[in-house]
């Protein structure tokens, strides 16, 4: 294995890894991957069997183009939780990752239903939707986000419970049903729910007295139909299982031990035990059936900033109407009675494709709380990130002098596998207790709710230093918690701004002023990460430690254009967003067009989480109709057709899923002693060009600049396991070689080459 370390010329395309034959192309788990039409007239068939329809799209701006040169993002996006699910029945994942995996598909499609769906179904009621870039109308969207979700929930419902299941029973690791368990379990089950579930449940009956409950957003309920035996007449009630009590309740032995009972563990659905137990609710009465129950409504927020007055009560206000949002899924047990179902269509005002039959259990994000036991065994292998090698050569108790360490060098920070702690938190830490730091500034888009960061600003400030907070409230679904932490902040004396109106502040960047015996000097971080030492270590993201006076002055200047006014600012090694990102990477891309038609060797890499910006697309598709080579590597959504004959044929499009997520956000162009590398916090989408404040800088060293395009190499090399792209929308796991052996995956390699470079750092 090559190091991170590479020589100045970018590497040739390698159809196959040296000495061996070339990767095979396989795809466990396909069952809706999206394939558009390659022209207007055609109807490809999708990779579940179904036909997909679409659409002419109209002229557009770019008339050199060919009109059905985008993906759509909505499917896109759905292809890419389709990946997740793949990681969940592929078998060669530890266990307990599979489970979490699953988890993560229900919070992904959650978040998707909540947002996307609901925004598209808003727009389409208030009259402003219009055809999407990729040609289909508003409602054909709609109905193909409903025929592969539902395809895509059902794929889930049977990897749990004919893969995922049986493997977890296998090793001691059951979850079972109520009727699964014996008469002693269900006695001890019994006592747990009259002491600690009974308490909390409140049945709400639906009668003229009683109106249809108010049915909260991702709640679990129970749907229970009762009989009076006095009268015969049939009454609808509702439970909701309550949030603070865990999704799956343990079974306990009479007789087991503490080694028995982590090897084998026994776990019954919550709303299996309350249905038990509905004599209990309802005395008195004859419980004739039950079903659960969900349901999914609208939470994406509407704040008009430039009529607020005070955007924290605004948010706050409207944080209270997200619980009322209008409903945009349901999900059903599979056997639900067709009159319940009538009722609960009726009452929720779901249409039938907004409704989704499914096995129970419902709401497999209960999988994370299985995912958590603590068995080694059937995890990844423990993975603890290490010190940066330039900010400790050697690990110590003794923490270093980073500002020191900084002064003389700038530091490339890669996470996870570069700690954070001992790193960025650090840097914010030890310059919070420096006498001679004058100012902190800051801007914080998500943190953790005991963020070690935000303790460092209120330490700072009240030891005198001057500190400003640029914070992004309107973080989606961390709104709340930034809210609290923002006025913590604030009455700790820190200089609390909320960014730009109508602009989203997602940059991730700390200016340290300091006071030295030559002058003042300025100390920065500029990343692709939010400030949380959480995710910090889940999410991969890059960041560069530099006292580079020109980005210091760019951050000064940045820093003021949030905090005051400042609108005609101008950087020198950073990229800025909304007026300079996108019209900068254009101009970067035009560039090697120019050099492919010189010199033949213009290249252009990206690696973002999505990429649908039509602008910076169409600049790709020009640079590879000049012959310039373009890789992607993209985490979720994918606007661009790679490959296709006369419009794409040099770009190549590869995905990675694993462990961690691939966070980063990185920019390279060029081939020779000229390369620019850029990193930063936006992706490429309308959003993060348009309507958010976002930072890119140039990596300056050239051994920073050799790592990171070693990077991109390692990834688009086909050496290691990942998803590949094709020009009609399909996307193809790439995991094995051509002889069936496993390719290995880049998250471990990394682990491994950041741990030989720190070892010959100790050296």
């Amino acid at each position: 294995m090559t190091s991170m370390s590479a020589s100045s010329s970018t590497p040739e395309r390698r159809p196959a890894i040296e000495g061996r034959p070339a990767a095979a192309q396989t795809s466990d788990v396909t069952i809706s991957s999206f394939s558009p039409a390659s022209t207007p007239s055609a109807r490809p068939r999708s990779a579940n069997g179904q036909f997909v329809r679409v659409r002419p799209q109209e002229e557009t701006t770019a008339p050199d183009l060919p009109v059905d040169r985008y993906l759509d993002r909505e499917l896109s996006w759905l292809q890419f939780n389709e990946r997740v699910l793949q990681l969940a029945a592929d078998e060669s994942v530890p266990l307990l990752e599979r489970a979490r995996f699953l988890a993560i598909f229900t919070s992904n499609l959650d978040e998707f239903f909540m947002v996307r769906v609901a925004g598209l179904k808003r727009r389409i009621a208030t009259g402003i939707a219009v055809r999407s870039p990729s040609g289909l109308e508003p409602r054909e969207v709609l109905e193909q986000i409903a025929r592969i979700a539902h395809d895509l929930t059902l794929m889930q419902t049977r990897i749990f419970d004919e893969s995922v299941r049986p493997a977890l029973a296998e090793e001691g690791i059951n979850i079972v049903r109520w009727s699964e368990i014996e008469q002693a379990e269900q006695d001890r089950l019994g006592e747990l729910f009259r002491d600690q579930i009974y308490p909390v449940l409140t049945p709400l009956a639906v009668d003229p007295a009683h109106p249809f409950p108010y049915i909260s957003g991702l709640s679990l309920n129970l749907a229970v139909i009762l009989i009076n035996p006095k009268t015969g007449k049939e009454h609808f009630a509702r439970i909701k299982m309550p949030p603070s009590l865990p999704r799956f309740l343990k079974v306990r032995r009479a007789t087991a031990s503490v080694t028995s009972d982590l090897f084998e563990a026994r776990f019954v659905p919550l709303e299996d035990v309350i249905a038990a137990h509905l004599d209990q609710l309802f005395p008195g009465m004859e419980v004739h059936e039950h079903y659960s129950f969900r349901v999914t409504r609208n939470e994406d927020l509407e704040v008009e900033e430039d009529d607020a007055e005070n955007l924290l009560a605004a948010l706050e206000k409207e944080l209270t109407r997200r619980r009322f949002g209008p409903p945009v899924r349901l999900e059903v047990e599979a056997d639900l009675d067709d009159h319940v179902m009538e009722l609960l269509s009726r009452e929720l005002g779901i249409s039938a494709d907004e409704v989704y039959r499914l096995p129970a259990p419902l709401d497999l994000r209960g999988l994370n709380e299985i995912a958590d036991l603590d068995r080694t065994d059937l995890h990844f292998p423990p993975f603890v990130a290490r010190t940066n090698a330039d900010l400790a050569p050697a690990e110590s108790a003794k923490a270093a002098n980073l500002i020191g360490r900084i002064a003389k060098q700038d530091v490339l920070l890669q996470h996870p596998y570069d700690s954070f702690s001992t790193s960025v938190q650090a840097f914010i830490e030890q310059a919070a207790n420096d006498p001679q730091v004058l100012a902190i500034k800051q801007t914080l888009y998500r943190t953790s709710g005991d963020s070690p960061i935000v303790d460092a600003l209120i330490d700072a400030a009240e030891a005198g230093k001057q500190v400003l907070a640029v914070v992004e409230i309107k973080a989606r679904f961390d709104e709340q918690n930034n809210i609290e932490w923002a006025r913590k902040l604030e009455h700790a004396g820190v200089h609390v701004v909320y960014g730009i109106v109508g602009l989203k502040t997602h940059c991730k960047l700390a200016l340290v002023v300091r006071q030295e015996p030559d002058g003042v000097k300025r100390y920065c971080h500029v990343g692709t990460g939010n400030y949380n030492p959480k995710t910090a270590r889940l999410y991969e993201d890059m960041g560069i430690l530099t006292s580079d006076p020109e980005v210091g002055e760019d951050l000064t200047r940045l820093f003021n254009q949030l905090s005051g006014v400042a609108p005609r600012s101008k950087f020198k090694r950073l990229l800025v967003a909304p007026r300079h990102i996108r019209d900068g990477l254009v101009e970067r891309v035009e560039r090697q067009v120019e050099r492919q038609q010189r010199t033949g060797d213009g290249y252009v890499a990206v690696k973002v989480n999505s990429l649908v910006d039509e602008g910076t697309i169409d600049a790709l598709y020009r640079a590879s109709q000049a012959g310039v080579r373009v890789d992607v590597w993209v985490r979720g959504i994918c606007a661009i057709r790679p490959g296709v004959p006369g419009l794409s044929e040099t770009i190549r499009v590869h995905s990675v899923l694993g462990r961690f997520l691939e966070h980063s956000r990185i920019f390279l162009f060029g081939t020779g002693a000229d390369r620019e590398a850029w990193i930063g916090s936006a992706d490429l989408m309308h959003r993060n060009l348009d309507r958010r404040v976002e930072a890119l800088v140039r990596i300056a060293a050239p051994g920073h600049v050799d790592q990171i395009f070693d990077l991109l190499e390692r990834a688009m090399s086909g050496d290691y396991a990942h998803w590949s792209l094709a020009g009609d929308g399909r996307w193809t796991r790439v995991h094995q070689s051509s002889d069936e052996q496993p390719l290995p995956d880049i998250q471990e390699a990394l682990i491994a080459m950041h741990a030989k470079r720190r070892r010959k750092a100790r050296r």
